[in-house]
């Protein structure tokens, strides 16, 4: 189970969000410092309220979180120029 792949983007499982934490994160800005979640191409939009539930589940309250916020790309760009 921890071998779940949480953030798609920069393909960060589960164990290392968990190791994180474990390792004094207690928001999603200090596990994205630490294993880089959230930091690919959807800016978090598909991982981040993951990250929050983990969060929620691991330290039986809402994350700090001031500063967590989705950045939109600088410059949107179609799929088929992908």
């Amino acid at each position: 189970m921890s071998d779940i792949i949480i953030c798609r983007c920069e393909g960060v499982r589960l164990h290392e969000i968990l190791a994180s934490i474990e390792d004094g994160a207690n928001s999603v800005q200090g596990i994205k410092k630490r294993c880089r979640v959230g930091m690919g191409y959807c800016q978090g939009r598909t991982c981040q309220p993951v990250i929050r539930e983990v969060l929620i589940n691991k330290l039986g309250s809402n994350p700090i979180d001031r500063t967590s916020k989705i950045q939109s790309p600088i410059r949107p760009v179609l799929l088929r120029d992908l």
